[in-house]
């Protein structure tokens, strides 16, 4: 999902909002979908004003009179907005007792505007919320719970693995809207078989990939990319760390680091090789959440977001058939274990909305009731983001468009089940890990660079007293 992504991030910025405000991902900078969900909405239910100025809270409606709630919703791909408007309108019709103004906010003016609004006590009923958002924004009483405004039976339709990302304790304090796998593994298959390498069995361990980097490089390809620079190893690499060492580099109450381990040696230890050995450009040849170098028959193998998808087949359609798509590597091969971390948005109710109950009824209809809803939506991005709802995945199986896309099917049964919502500590503790992977991979050794890392992790806690403030805790 499209943002603008800025890098200047105050001290208490968690590493998911830098994720909302500094990656092409929760999207994928290319990806417009292209549109099956791109009706005309009609101007009655949407404004692009200033949403300060029109988003005062509701006063009580005249008896007969709707209600009057406020959305705010960030301004992703065009595609996007278009939905958002089109299920906007068809919920004022189909109803007469709330109605909805929606604005739609360009993702550079949303934080300051949420700011003035919320101060000014003009925060708007109903807004968009990226996970790693809001297990604060509860602790702040910024967002309320749910559970008492919403069907129960909403929440027994999210996947277990997914509850937790919009929940603080027992309660929930938003409701998924979608996810974003951070790593999927992108190959060439047509280059696999001139290296003499079986494309449809892919890597699948960290050591089979890099024999395959070696086998794939060649005169003007290289055989494998990914992150290599330290603010975008910094995020890309959760789901890895996961994976190597079964935990983050900070301990659960935020007390000290934890990245003295094997885990952690060894996911060093596998950049510097990739990096090291050749098969990876020594100047990274685009961000990671592009996918041109791949695109263009530049790299062999490469890691991506989901968000990838849609780039390919907008840019690059004279090679999807050629590209292959499969799990991250696992260190040991168990295909079960987390390579990716979940990315993504929710709606929640302000915590301050006069309008609690018609508020939630609009994100019941949006995001919680009939599949077909959010399926429209999924559809008109090419199926490159996936639903938390299992009867949505159900719907999927059905539709003619879902039910045919085979990557949109492994990646939703082989990637999605096993993959771990995005940290919420501050962004600092994940850039000190991002730093000492970039600093291995230009030739530090690797213990030096873990030692460094954890005395900037140590040093970041003790200097901001964050031990012990995990609001998940």
């Amino acid at each position: 999902m499209q943002v603008n992504r800025k890098k200047s991030l105050a001290v208490l910025v968690t590493a998911p909002m830098v994720m909302s405000i500094l990656l092409a991902g929760c999207g994928g900078s290319n990806n417009d979908g292209g549109s099956n969900a791109s009706p005309s909405p009609s101007a009655s239910s949407s404004s692009s004003a200033n949403p300060s100025e029109s988003a005062s809270p509701s006063a009580s409606a005249p008896s007969g009179e709707p209600v009057t709630i406020e959305v705010w919703a960030n301004k992703f791909e065009d595609t996007t907005t278009a939905w958002f408007k089109k299920w906007t309108d068809e919920f004022n019709k189909s109803q007469g007792n709330v109605k909805v103004n929606l604005t739609i906010v360009p993702g550079d003016a949303w934080a300051q505007k949420m700011k003035a609004a919320q101060a000014a006590g003009k925060a708007p009923d109903v807004w968009t919320i990226s996970y790693n958002g809001v297990a604060n924004s509860a602790k702040l009483g910024e967002i309320q719970a749910l559970n008492d405004l919403m069907d129960e039976t909403a929440f027994d339709d999210l996947y277990d693995n997914m509850k937790d990302f919009v929940s603080v304790g027992d309660k929930y304090y938003a409701y998924p809207w979608l996810v974003e796998p951070s790593a999927v593994l992108y190959y060439r298959k047509d280059m696999f078989e001139a290296a003499g390498l079986d494309p449809s069995t892919p890597p699948a361990t960290w050591d089979e990939l890099l024999e395959a980097g070696k086998a794939l490089t060649a005169k003007g390809v290289f055989g494998f990319t990914t992150a290599q620079i330290a603010p975008e190893i910094s995020w890309s690499s959760w789901g890895l760390q996961y994976n190597a060492a079964g935990h983050l580099p900070i301990a659960d109450d935020w007390s000290k680091a934890d990245l003295q381990n094997d885990g952690y040696k060894k996911l060093v230890s596998f950049y510097q090789q990739a990096y090291q050995s050749g098969i990876m450009p020594k100047q990274q040849l685009a961000g990671y959440t592009d996918a041109k170098p791949f695109g263009e028959g530049k790299v062999a193998m490469m890691v991506n977001g989901s968000w990838a998808i849609g780039q390919l087949r907008n840019s690059y359609k004279d090679i999807v058939g050629k590209i292959g798509v499969a799990p991250m590597p696992t260190i040991d091969g168990n295909p079960n274990n987390t390579t990716a971390t979940l990315g993504g948005w929710s709606l929640a109710v302000d915590g301050k909305s006069k309008h609690a109950k018609e508020a939630a009824s609009y994100i019941s209809y949006l995001l919680a009731g009939d599949p077909n809803v959010v399926l429209d939506y999924f559809r008109g991005a090419q199926f490159s983001k996936f639903t938390p709802r299992k009867s949505v995945d159900e719907a999927m199986k059905t539709d003619p468009d879902a039910s045919k896309d085979e990557v949109r099917a492994m990646i939703a049964e082989k990637i999605v089940p096993y993959s771990k919502p995005e940290p919420i500590y501050p962004w600092d503790i994940s850039l000190a890990f991002g730093t000492a992977i970039e600093s291995a991979m230009k030739g530090t050794d690797v213990d030096k660079a873990l030692a460094k890392a954890e005395k900037d992790i140590n040093d970041f806690i003790t200097k901001n007293k964050i031990a012990g403030t995990n609001p998940k805790q």
